[in-house]
């Protein structure tokens, strides 16, 4: 999923959830989406521009701005076209599904995501990882002798990937148990979604 293609589909998903002025939504995109932390308004502005002029969006204007002589905000919201576009992408799957930034962002709107969508890029995402790990064992056994702290370094790297192979393990294996329709928002803090990846460097293998 390249990035413009991202940020639509993530503007799309949290329109779903409300209408937003431009100032929420850009802090929305900052605070839930890690992707799109550094995200400026010269940015935004024409993602919601080239998503309205596909009539996937409609701004309106704020009547109470008019009223008190304050400058105007324009809240956005999906239009019936928006809500099927985004419907439509939220149960699309590329092996771009699974790439770091772009596995977040879909995870962020998973409780919209059909339960065999939801399976195919948690699975493809430990495919990716365990890949990953087996690339970063061989090119530390490819060093030969190294410092401590370059040690450390890789060794943090390798813990960090397993975590999160454990992560999606407790996931996936939730998914294949749980029931096959559509979720709603998570309420259950047992959850493995509600228990990131753990940091404390197991050396268990994937």
């Amino acid at each position: 999923m390249r990035r413009r293609e991202m940020l639509e589909f993530a503007v799309l998903g949290l329109l779903h959830e409300s209408p937003m002025h431009g100032y929420e939504l850009r802090r929305q995109l900052n605070s839930r989406l890690g992707a799109f932390r550094a995200l400026s308004f010269g940015t935004l502005y024409p993602c919601l521009a080239r998503l309205q002029s596909q009539g996937l969006v409609s701004p309106t204007q704020d009547s109470a701005g008019r009223a008190t002589g304050r400058r105007q905000r324009i809240t956005y919201r999906l239009t019936d076209e928006g809500r099927a576009a985004f419907a439509d992408r939220v149960d699309r799957v590329d092996p771009g599904s699974w790439e770091d930034d772009a596995f977040d962002v879909r995870v962020a709107f998973f409780a919209r995501t059909e339960r065999e969508v939801r399976l195919r890029i948690l699975e493809g995402r430990r495919a990716r990882l365990v890949e990953r790990m087996a690339v970063m064992r061989e090119d530390r056994a490819g060093l030969g002798v190294i410092d401590s702290w370059t040690a450390a370094l890789h060794a943090h790297g390798e813990d960090e990937t397993m975590a999160a192979v454990r992560w999606l393990d407790e996931l996936i294996a939730a998914e294949r148990s749980g029931p096959s329709a559509r979720p709603g928002t998570l309420t259950d803090p047992n959850h493995p979604a509600f228990n990131p990846p753990d940091q404390s460097g197991s050396k268990e293998n994937p």
